[in-house]
This record gives C-alpha cells, structure tokens and sequence, in this order.
C-alpha cells in the first residue's frame, strides 16, 4: 500500500513562516509574564526558535531539483557514450553482415534512440552477449574483447548513472517530506502561540493584539502596519 504523504498546512512561502515565527517569538519574550499564565515559558519559547533555525538550514526544492538535474544530465552523457560505443561495435557487424539479415538483427540495435533507459541498458547487454557468442565470426572485421569490452564498460557506467538518478529523486522525496513535516509542526506552534496572544491582548490593547495576527504574507502585513 502506497505511503500517503504529508499535506502542507499552510498556503505561504517557507520563508514567511520562518520569518513570521521569529516575530511572534519575540513579541511573546517581551509578553513573558501573561505568556507565563498559558505554560510558555522561556526555555519553550528557546525550543520554538531552535525548531525555526534547523527549519530554515534544510534544502529548498530549488536546490534539491538542481542537484537531480545535475544527476540526470550526467544520465544522458552517460546513455550518450553507451550508444557511441554499441555503434561502433555495429560498425564492423555490418561490415560482416547485412543488416537485414538474422545475425545482424540478433543484436536488436534498430531504433536505438528511442529506447527507454530500460530498454537501452537491456540493448547493451545483449549487444555484449551476442558480440561475444559470434567473435568466430566478426574476428576478421576487427571485433576482440577490446571492443566488447568499451561497451561493457560504458553499459556498467550507464546502470550506475541510472541508480544515482534514482537516489536522488528517493532522497528530494525524503527531504520534501521531512521539510514538510517539520514546517507544519512550526506553524502549529506559530498559531498557537499568535492565539495566545490575541487572546491576552483582546479588549486590552489593539497594537499589541495586533502583533499577534496572522498574514499570509509579510508584505500584507507591512500593508496592515502602513494603513494601522
């Protein structure tokens, strides 16, 4: 059964949380006494804070999408020296036979460039394969391990390539998760404590009441202070 993943509890930028948290912990140090009254004290306050800091330092999607971009690019480089190589061996199996005949075919190299990395990866095996099996018969045309063996070679680099493609897209879904994860474990912490708050300063004083609400963006609330 398919893990279901962790929505997002809040519709604004990482980093307006992060920024917004850090006001309202502030204004909440400076209402400690009244905040004292609903078991925040300091050292939770501290703890919100820390939470804040280690949220801020994790890597954003632009910077996990740019590491598997990186990864994928040498991917493609990777399949590129792969099929230079199986061409090159094909070279001098044409050269022994045409290429409508059932020794030519047995290799299964037609439409190489629309292969699936799958597909691709499972051509250069069989092209090893098949290459060795007929070596009696392509010795004349140059073919020896040394050929067999660039393949080979380029096939192996090509399946690493894959692996590390796919670890980084499992490692962007991790850190997705897990940024995911502790972002709304810091707005529950923020909202509760922006209530706190409201709550103290309601019908007592608006200015402070008004350090405590919440604004989908720090340019709306600059927007609130402006017209305030």
């Amino acid at each position: 059964m398919k893990k279901q993943s962790i929505i997002r509890q809040y519709n604004f930028p990482d980093a307006d949380l992060y920024l917004q948290c850090l006001e309202v912990i502030k204004y909440a140090r400076r209402d400690k006494k009244q905040f004292g009254d609903y078991g925040i004290d300091l050292i939770k306050l501290k703890q919100i804070q820390d939470r804040c800091k280690k949220f801020q330092q994790l890597p954003n999607d632009d910077e996990l999408v740019g590491d598997q971009m990186i990864v994928t690019e040498k991917k493609y480089k990777a399949a590129e020296q792969l099929k230079t190589a199986i061409r090159s061996l094909m070279m001098r199996v044409a050269m022994k036979f045409n290429n409508r005949t059932g020794r030519y075919r047995k290799f299964g190299t037609a439409k190489m460039g629309d292969m699936t990395d799958a597909q691709l990866l499972l051509c250069g095996r069989r092209v090893i394969r098949v290459a060795r099996q007929q070596l009696d018969f392509l010795g004349e045309v140059g073919m020896n391990e040394n050929i067999i063996g660039r393949v080979q070679d380029a096939c192996q680099k090509f399946e690493n390539a894959i692996h590390i493609q796919q670890d980084k897209l499992h490692d962007r879904d991790i850190a997705v998760e897990n940024r995911v994860k502790i972002g709304n474990q810091i707005y529950d912490e923020y909202v509760n404590l922006c209530n706190i708050g409201k709550d103290i300063w309601a019908e007592k004083d608006p200015v402070k009441y008004e350090n405590y609400v919440i604004y989908e963006s720090n340019n709306e609330q600059k927007k609130a202070r402006k017209n305030s």
